[in-house]
């Protein structure tokens, strides 16, 4: 997972809990105070809106596997802070009348606190099976790398091999041009000899001719 979008999220989820005790806090306060609260809360709101803006930039730009389980948690995270504008919304109602006030929160505040602590508890319950997923992506990248060290370990050896048997022929194909240079000169040493026969067979063919008719002359 990018760790940018992991600073991102650190610091999106620091926001939306103190933004969250702050709601809970300007609940229980009047008059100014009241309104300062809710404005420190809108601007946290405007901070929590640019990281999530920044989180899914940054979600876009990743490989498809990564990119899916990132933007199905920015869209809880985007439900998170509708949920809290809902609530800042219906805090500023605070400043009607006391009898309205108190009916909007026994009435609206409580089921708003409630109904968020519920959305945060699927959030959290959501974001953990989304890291195990990342989790499990990590795992199957890491075992996707590792088969490809081995798969180039094995590339590694047959080139090696491939060299070796490269070497041998280059050896064998030089053991081969010499036997047929032996070959030729065992050859020409065969027809030499045969000839040298053929000559001396002659020569014999003639001593004895020749020895014939010199004792033939003599003995007439």
């Amino acid at each position: 997972m990018s760790q940018i979008f992991e600073g991102y999220e650190r610091q999106y989820c620091e926001i939306s809990a103190n933004l969250s005790r702050k709601c809970t806090a300007a609940v229980s306060l009047d008059g100014e105070k009241k309104k300062q609260k809710i404005s420190e809360v809108r601007a946290g709101l405007e901070d929590a809106e640019a990281l999530i803006r920044k989180m899914d930039l940054e979600a876009r730009n990743l490989q498809p596997n990564v990119k899916a389980v990132l933007l199905a948690k920015l869209r809880e995270y985007k439900s998170d802070l509708n949920n809290l504008k809902t609530e800042v919304k219906r805090i500023g109602f605070g400043n009607l009348n006391g009898a309205a006030r108190d009916e909007l929160l026994e009435a609206g505040m409580t089921d708003s606190l409630m109904a968020s602590g519920d959305q945060r508890s699927r959030l959290m319950m959501a974001t953990e099976r989304l890291n195990h997923s990342s989790d499990r992506i990590k795992d199957s990248r890491r075992t996707m790398l590792e088969t490809e060290e081995l798969g180039v370990s094995i590339l590694q050896d047959l080139h090696q091999q491939r060299q070796s048997l490269l070497h041998a022929h280059n050896t064998l194909h030089g053991v081969d041009d010499n036997i047929g240079k032996s070959k030729r000169v065992l050859t020409a040493i065969s027809r030499r000899m045969n000839r040298n026969k053929w000559v001396t067979s002659s020569i014999i063919a003639v001593l004895v001719v020749a020895i014939i008719l010199i004792l033939y002359f003599k003995l007439k």
